[in-house]
Formats: structure tokens, C-alpha cells, sequence
């Protein structure tokens, strides 16, 4: 069987070398070429967009695809949407692969947004010390706050439009906690700014802003496409491509 993830995440990468050598899979990873310098997985690659919902459903026809893995950042809607119009077009079963979000704890405190825009109206009241940590796109929503200064980092460098008062710190995760304990502390960080992305890459900021007493805007993630079923784990979408492959059981079968 021929399966298309759609990755750029961990967890896509963790799939591709789960079904990496098994002989009744070829797996191609598809990245979209965002970041400079990704961590490929192992198998066949593709980097680049398809071309919206027409173009992907005549890639999943023209490559015989038997089954589609939407293994993308929770944060990359529009590609989700495509997948699902377009596996529904082409009659090829998708499957949403997602790190289970973060949950709050005593002692958090969680603002929360329903988009960038909401995010940026929420600051001003919050602090003047910004800790931006929802990636390099998206900047254009918080270029209007004069009155704060920005720490943003991301994998790479930002392009306008931007705060005016920013300092770009170019990193890439996992991140330790007693690193964003001292980032926190060096640059006198009042307020932290993410995306609910879930995973423990970069959860440990979470915990440094509740042990300093830091409010966090937290963004809440859009959902799966309606329809689309979902799973939290690598593991857990592996398992559901060997219950399609040829002579295996079924997911529930007791075969």
C-alpha cells in the first residue's frame, strides 16, 4: 500500500519510521517546505504544496495513494481541510494523526484566544514584556502594539510585517526547562504568548511562566475536519494502516 503523510511534525517523522522497512508499506512524507534545513524522514520526501484540494486529489490518483495520514501541526489548517476534501474526491481513507493538546494546571494562568488577533487585543492589559512563541508567520498581528517589546522565537527569521520592537531568537526545540527559566528571567519576560501545539518539545515553557506567576495567552488550535477520525499517537496510526493492508483484520475485528 501507498501512504501519503503529510508531515513536518514529529510525529509524522515517528510514523514514517515506524512503517520505514515494512514490506507491505511505501510510505512517502510530504513536507511543505516552510522551514529551511528540516529534519527529513527516513523514506520517500516530497517538498512543496500540491496546489489546494484539485491538485492533491489528482497527486493521491496519479501516485495509486490507498490511504492518506494528516500528520500536520495542529495549527495548519488549511492543508487539513484540502486533505479531507480531497481524500473524500479520490475515495482514499484519511486518517488525523494529533498530539493530544495541553491542559492547564493549579497554579497556570491561561488566557485564552480564539486567534492571533484575539491574542494581540488581550496583551495590552497582560504586559509589556512579550515572550512570542507562535512561529515566524502571523507576526502582522501583534506589528501594532508600539507600546510593547517582543522576544520572538522561531526556526527562522521572521519577515514583515512585524512589531517594531522586537529581538528575533533563531532555535529550534526540544527545550529544556531550566533554559526558558533563564530566558525568562534575562529578558524580563512579563507575559508568554503560544499556540496550544501540544507535545513536550516546547512544553517547558509552560511550566517556567507558572513558577514565575506569568500569565500565558494560549491560542486555541482549530479543529479536525468534521468526519475525519482521529488518533494521538504514532503507534495508534500505524496500527490503523495494518488493519487496511491486505489480509490483516480490521480495527475491532477479532479475526
Amino acid at each position: 500500500m501507498h501512504v501519503l503523510i503529510l508531515g513536518g511534525t514529529t510525529e509524522a517523522r515517528r510514523l514514517a519510521e515506524l512503517l520505514h522497512g515494512t514490506p507491505e508499506v511505501r510510505a512517502t512524507s510530504s513536507l511543505a517546505g516552510r522551514v529551511a534545513g528540516p529534519r527529513l524522514p527516513p523514506g520517500e520526501v516530497r517538498v512543496g504544496g500540491f496546489g489546494g484540494t484539485e491538485g492533491l486529489t489528482a497527486w493521491l490518483r496519479e501516485h495509486a495513494v490507498g490511504a492518506l495520514i494528516d500528520a500536520t501541526h495542529p495549527f495548519a489548517g488549511t492543508i487539513s481541510f484540502h486533505a479531507a476534501r480531497a481524500a473524500a474526491t479520490a475515495h482514499v481513507p484519511l486518517l488525523a494523526l494529533r498530539r493530544p493538546g495541553w491542559v492547564p494546571v493549579p497554579g497556570d494562568r491561561w488566557h485564552e484566544a480564539a486567534s492571533l488577533e484575539e491574542a494581540a487585543r488581550l496583551l495590552p492589559g497582560l504586559g509589556r514584556r512579550v515572550f512570542l512563541t507562535t512561529g515566524r508567520t502571523g507576526l502582522a498581528a501583534f506589528a501594532g502594539l508600539d507600546g510593547l517589546w517582543f522576544l520572538v522565537r522561531s526556526v527562522d527569521a521572521p519577515e514583515p510585517p512585524h512589531p517594531a520592537a522586537m529581538e528575533v531568537l533563531l532555535d529550534r526545540g526540544p527545550f529544556g526547562l531550566d533554559g526558558e527559566r533563564e530566558l525568562l528571567r534575562r529578558h524580563r519576560i512579563d507575559v508568554v504568548v503560544t499556540k496550544d501545539s501540544g507535545g513536550a518539545a516546547t512544553a517547558p515553557k509552560l511550566t517556567a511562566a507558572r513558577e514565575a506567576g506569568l500569565p500565558v495567552v494560549m491560542v486555541r488550535r482549530p479543529p479536525v475536519p468534521e468526519g475525519v477520525p482521529a488518533v494521538a499517537t504514532p503507534q495508534e496510526a500505524a496500527h490503523w494502516l495494518a488493519g487496511r493492508l491486505p489480509g490483516r483484520p480490521g480495527p475491532g475485528s477479532t479475526a
